[in-house]
This record gives structure tokens, C-alpha cells and sequence, in this order.
């Protein structure tokens, strides 16, 4: 049917050449946390593409946007991951990371730790490493993926695979199904756990509080580095500045993109800790990079974002009043017929849709049908959401006021009894 052409953005709202003006429950892409029209970021831009529009991070080189953000990104680590290589995007982020690993194990004078375990729905990029690390069948499905080396366990998704447990007792049994691939694999064989703090792409899955900790104990147990991706979670989308602080654990490596500039304009980084780059650096050079890690002005418009979230607060903002106000509004959608549950962290959220809200059978006999139908019915009414399965799933912007949080939710809830006689009539 075309593209929706997407002509300006001021914000929490786009507008598209038809005229419409929609509240962007999804931040662009997971992405434009402090929204739409910050003049300073543009300023910043071209100040840099004056001084210095590009150089690269090869021979040697650096500049001192590259350096002062490096800088930055440590500090909000508290300096416990104290190196950063810069990349353009979350995938190659991970591919870094993938690379990274495995020869950190090599000169480590442990070669054959090469296996990475990942989870089962989780979404780790598109390149053919990021592919391979997330879990996604239907993307390992072109182009003969996964690639060898990477193994996958169950994901700690309550609502649709542990229904008939309690939150502890189903963390603990998604926590152990990784010990238990572990030993199939054998511990001196793996080389590092890696999973997103909450699955965003799959569905924006929250785990229970107790599956990270044990996870984290698992990981150091058997010696297997601890791998947490922020491309998603990273720069307050949970009420924190990293997602691991929200679940309590402390990764050996992160990767981060999407809220490191708010999208405007690509760039991402992998932060590691010391030992690891003590270790890398007896092998010589790592012979790996992009043309633009590092790229200037990325850079300083990333520097210039983080000032922003931390000039007005933001993380705090989501910790304190517009994450708890999300979830406030969110569960009174629980009396709708066709919502078997309603979820959030931070201003991350989702709606499962159902038939039978006592069983959670979902129309059609599986997963798929109403999701797309709910999701074009909220855009119809103003309100750009995901719809990923049978889960309308949200990550508005930073800024979100709370009207516009209960605007979001009308639109949802207007949409949901749009749907249902439609839905009812299926066979």
C-alpha cells in the first residue's frame, strides 16, 4: 500500500503529507528520547561540520568530540567500564562486541571459548553477527542464520511461557535453563552470555526481578562474561541511566545506540571494562573499525543530548513521575475484554491482546492476528505504536507529559473496542 511519508516532527508529535499530526508512541525507533526539534542539537552539528564535518579513528587519531564523549560515556558507567569503541549503529555495536569476545578468549590461552549464548525472540541487529546473537526465527530464516557458535535458551516472557508459575519460581527456571546449556556446551567452551535488559523488539518482555541477579551469579560462576545490551534500554528508558542498574547487575561489557544521540544522527559505542582491554592489549592490534566510528559530529551532537537529559532531568523525571504515571494508566486498561495483561518499566510498555483473558488464546488460534489490526486502528486515530505479535508495544519519548501519556492511553483503549466486534467475528 505505499509508505506513510513522515514530512516533519516537533516534540512527542510527526505529521505525514497527508496532513496528519500523530502522537509518536515509539520515539521514531526506540530512539529520540529528549524529541523532536531541539534547535541546539542543531546548532551543534553544524558547528562541528565547520570546524571538523569528518576524520576517522584509524592511524592512530582521534578528535575531541570522539574523546570528550568516550569521556562521558565512562563517567556514566562510574568508570567501572572505562574504554569505548564508537560504531554507527546498534548492530555493529554488537558485531564489535562479537569480535571483541572472542579474541579477548584467544589471548586469553583460551581459544575454544567461543560460544556466545543468547535467548530465544531477542534482537540483537540485523547484520549476520547481530542476527545470529538475537533469537529471532523468522530472520535466521534468510540467509541461512545462525551463523556457528551461537546458542539459544528460553526467554523469560511470564505472560506467554510461565503463566501457571510465580514470578521467582519462573525466573529461577529461566535463569537455569542458561546453567543448563552451559554444561551441555561445557563451561570452558563459552565465551559469554549476552541478553537485553528487557526485550524491546520481542515484545518488550520484562523479566522477574530475580532472573538478572541470577544470571549474573551463573555467568560468574562458570567465568562467562556478562554481555548487556542498552541499545534499547540504555539512557533512562527505564528510570535509569543504564537498564542493568534497573535489574541490578554490573556487565563486563554494553552496548549502546539509539538514546546516545536520540537519534539524530548515527552513532553508537561499546563500553568495556579495564581488564578486558588490559587483555587486549597484550595481542597487539585489534584489527577491526568502521569509517565512521567516532564520527565528529555524531559525536558532538551526542555529548550535546546527554547534556540535555541531564540539564532537565530527564532520567529522573522517568524514574519518578511519568514512568510510574505510565504504568498507573496502562493498568486501567485491564478491564478491557480483550487485554490479558497490561505491562511497563520506565516509560517502556506493552499491551498483550487476547481472546479468552483466562486462558490468553489469542484470535485466529495463534499469535499474529490482532496485533497489526489494533496497531493500524491507533495510528488511524493519532497514536504511532508497534504492534509485535499480539502486543501493542510503546516507547514514547522522554519528554512525554502525563496528559499526553492519557492520551496515548485513550487512543489505545478507543482502538481496542474499534477492534473487538472485528476480531469477535472471526471463525
Amino acid at each position: 500500500g505505499g509508505s506513510r511519508i513522515i514530512t516533519h516532527a516537533d516534540g512527542c508529535y510527526i505529521h505525514d503529507g497527508d496532513g496528519n499530526r500523530i502522537l509518536d508512541g515509539m520515539a521514531g525507533l526506540w530512539c529520540v528520547n529528549v524529541g523532536y526539534g531541539r534547535e541546539e542539537l542543531v546548532e551543534v552539528a553544524a558547528e562541528q561540520m565547520r570546524e571538523l564535518p569528518f576524520y576517522n579513528t584509524f592511524f592512530k587519531t582521534a578528535t575531541p568530540p570522539t574523546v570528550l564523549l568516550a569521556q562521558k560515556i565512562a563517567s556514566l558507567t562510574q568508570n567501572r567500564l572505562p574504554h569505548v569503541f564508537f560504531n554507527a549503529s546498534g548492530s555493529e555495536a554488537n558485531d564489535t562486541i562479537f569480535r571483541l569476545v572472542r579474541r579477548y578468549w584467544e589471548l586469553k590461552g583460551e581459544p575454544q571459548r567461543a560460544t556466545f549464548i543468547s535467548r530465544w525472540n531477542a534482537y540483537h541487529g540485523s547484520t549476520v553477527a547481530g542476527v545470529s546473537l538475537g533469537g529471532m526465527k523468522g530472520m535466521h530464516a534468510i540467509g541461512g542464520l545462525p551463523i556457528p557458535g551461537v546458542e539459544h535458551v528460553r526467554q523469560p516472557y511470564k505472560y506467554n511461557e510461565g503463566r501457571d508459575m510465580s514470578d521467582e519460581e519462573f525466573g529461577l527456571a529461566c535463569a537455569a535453563a542458561i546453567e543448563e546449556r552451559i554444561l551441555q556446551i561445557g563451561p570452558e567452551n563459552v565465551a559469554a552470555f549476552i541478553g537485553e535488559p528487557v526485550q524491546g523488539a520481542g515484545g518488550v518482555i520484562i523479566p522477574p526481578a530475580n532472573y538478572w541477579p541470577e544470571v549474573e551469579h551463573i555467568c560468574r560462576k562458570y567465568g562467562i562474561l556478562l554481555i548487556c545490551d542498552e541499545v534499547i534500554c540504555g539512557f533512562g528508558r527505564t528510570g535509569n541511566m543504564w537498564g542493568h542498574e534497573t535489574m541490578g547487575v554490573k556487565p563486563d561489557i554494553i552496548a549502546m545506540a539509539k538514546g546516545l544521540s536520540s537519534g539524530y544522527l548515527p552513532i553508537s559505542a561499546v563500553a568495556v571494562s579495564s581488564e578486558i582491554v588490559d587483555v587486549m592489549k597484550t595481542g597487539g592490534d585489534f584489527v577491526h573499525g568502521y569509517t565512521y566510528s567516532g564520527h565528529p559530529v555524531a559525536a558532538a551532537v551526542a555529548i550535546r543530548n546527554i547534556e540535555i537529559m541531564e540539564r532537565e532531568g530527564l532520567v529522573e523525571k522517568v524514574r519518578s513521575e511519568t514512568g510510574p504515571y505510565l504504568a498507573k494508566a496502562l493498568a486501567t486498561l485491564s478491564d478491557h475484554p480483550l487485554v490479558g495483561e497490561a505491562r511497563s518499566i520506565g516509560l517502556l510498555g506493552a499491551v498483550e491482546i487476547v481472546a479468552d483473558k483466562s486462558t490468553g488464546a489469542r484470535f485466529g488460534g495463534q499469535e499474529g492476528t490482532a496485533g497489526p489490526l489494533v496497531r493500524d486502528l491507533c495510528i488511524a486515530n493519532g497514536l504511532m505504536v508497534r504492534g509485535i505479535r499480539d502486543s501493542i508495544v510503546m516507547c514514547p519519548q522522554l519528554i512525554i507529559s502525563t496528559q499526553q501519556i492519557d492520551d496515548l492511553v485513550n487512543i489505545i483503549r478507543k482502538a481496542l473496542d474499534e477492534a473487538e466486534p472485528k476480531l469477535r467475528a472471526l471463525k
